[in-house]
């Protein structure tokens, strides 16, 4: 049967993990971070955090051994510890999507109506292959020099509507971000319909391709 002490001490252990994925923040500091290694300083202004409770959360996800770090000068540097720790991320978002039915309505409240077109990675994997798309990173371009889908262009959301003309006229525009939860593809495409372009949205995003062990280029633009 096992020592009863030992084998409470081990569930614990476990816990420590569980109880580090228990706050929206720092899944939130997760979801940045499985798009490339960022400063503190970067993370607390991304997820709108104070520095002194950013560098708390990030201290916890260390402690539960889900993020590493490394110093330049007097920065400190966040990564997450392994491509182990964005696939524990990105199932517990399927799970939470699948059981959870507040997390759905929590999704369509913060993504916006169900008015884009998507389509799956092996779709825009032939339509890059074809060459009859036009593949458009809308993330912060330090996102897309950490690492994004090859041949894909860095026009951030912001500067997408200045940057219209760079697009090939008539092309399909295929856009995407960080992941499923991203919100940055649906308004890109939004905006793209709304000024006559063809457009659609990979249906997840940058974690995604990863984790399917796609093809990732690392670069600025």
């Amino acid at each position: 049967m096992g020592d009863p002490g030992r084998r409470a001490a081990l569930f614990e252990a476990l816990a420590t993990t569980g109880k580090a994925l228990s706050n929206g923040k720092r899944l939130e500091l997760l979801d940045l971070l499985a798009q490339g290694e960022r400063s503190v300083e970067a993370l607390a202004r991304a997820a709108g955090l104070g520095l002194t409770t950013a560098s708390a959360h990030l201290q916890t996800l260390r402690r539960a051994g889900l993020v590493v770090t490394r110093r330049e000068g007097v920065r400190i540097h966040y990564r997450l510890a392994g491509e182990d720790v964005a696939a524990l991320y990105g199932r517990l978002q399927q799970v939470a999507l699948a059981h959870l039915d507040a997390t759905g309505r929590a999704r369509a409240a913060y993504l916006g109506p169900d008015d884009t077109d998507h389509l799956t990675r092996e779709e825009l994997l032939a339509r890059v292959r074809a060459g009859t798309a036009t593949v458009v990173d809308v993330r912060p371009a330090e996102e897309y020099a950490a690492g994004h889908i090859p041949g894909a262009l860095s026009v951030p959301l912001g500067e997408l509507e200045a940057r219209l003309a760079e697009l090939p006229a008539g092309a399909e525009v295929v856009a995407y971000c960080r992941g499923v939860n991203c919100v940055l593809a649906h308004d890109a495409v939004r905006l793209l319909v709304a000024r006559g372009r063809r457009a659609r949205r990979l249906v997840d995003g940058m974690l995604e391709w990863r984790l399917a062990a796609l093809p990732v280029e690392a670069g600025a633009a």
